[in-house]
């Protein structure tokens, strides 16, 4: 069985107040794009007692660390403690970039949930995988229903929201920048925004450029010019809305028209990864 965890993007992303367990409350729009990672399992039948009962092998973009610290061990973890699920053999291949505030890792998580769901039979209900995949990670339950949502609290609350972008097209721009999360949040003074995301979001895409904020990208920007960079060579470009996705440090462009986006003409390093999306 195969399934294809796509990441997401965040429309605006405010950080309104640090939480007394040391975490902080935000409030966003993540909507989801078409940028997809592969990852199929299959029954392991010639499982034996002594071996490890999920075995997993990633292609595409390497990913540093041991391979069982992976989140997809972590949600087949979660689920064998209660179902006893038999032994499996998962693939990855990664294709979404890491620390670039897209999700995937998180996507892989909720997607295997689904999957070993389907797969074994468990009869899981939307709520209970929900459950399951907020022990993951404060984003992972957003790609249970995968659907546009208004995220609050650390991420995993959420209230369904009417915003339909696929007449446009949205253009990701990932450079050789790695976002750590933890230094993204440092220097950051949480405070709540003069206006609602939900509110922003329901004005024409024209209106958000001024009022459609990520937080993060102040600090960042002063730590890596050539996000800011990105930006305004994608407003150059015609872009009617422009931001970094998250803590970074992919940045996309919205756009009401395809247009071709060449590494020379926009002046980036070759190792720049330029992904278009509906």
């Amino acid at each position: 069985m195969i399934c294809f965890p796509n990441a997401k993007i965040n429309l605006g992303l405010n950080i309104t107040e640090k939480r007394s367990d040391g975490f902080h409350n935000i409030e966003t729009v993540f909507y989801p794009i078409n940028w997809c990672d592969a990852l199929e399992a299959i029954e392991n039948k010639s499982y034996k007692a002594e071996e490890e009962k999920l075995s997993l092998t990633i292609t595409g973009i390497s990913i540093d660390g041991n391979v069982s610290d992976n989140i997809i061990y972590k949600a087949y973890n979660l689920l064998d403690a209660k179902y006893n699920l038999p032994s499996v053999k998962a693939h990855l291949h990664k294709v979404i970039p890491m620390g670039a505030g897209l999700g995937g890792g998180s996507a892989d998580g909720a997607f295997f949930i689904k999957l070993l769901n389907d797969k074994f039979n468990l009869n899981l209900s939307v709520e209970e995988q929900i459950n399951y995949t907020k022990q993951l990670g404060s984003d992972c339950a957003f790609f249970i229903e995968n659907k546009a949502v208004f995220a609050s609290e650390k991420g995993d609350v959420f209230t369904p929201v009417t915003i339909d972008l696929s007449k446009y097209h949205i253009i990701i721009i990932y450079p050789p920048i790695h976002s750590n999360t933890a230094l993204a949040y440092k220097g950051i003074t949480p405070a709540k925004p003069k206006e609602s995301i939900k509110e922003i979001i329901s004005q024409p895409i024209s209106t958000w450029k001024n009022t459609l904020i990520n937080d993060f990208e102040r600090n960042l920007f002063v730590q890596y010019p050539e996000l800011e960079s990105i930006k305004s060579k994608l407003y150059n470009a015609g872009a009617l809305y422009v931001s970094m996705s998250g803590s970074g440090s992919a940045m996309y462009g919205i756009f009401e028209k395809d247009i071709d986006v060449n590494v020379n003409e926009f002046g980036f390093p070759a190792n720049y990864l330029i992904k278009k999306s509906k």
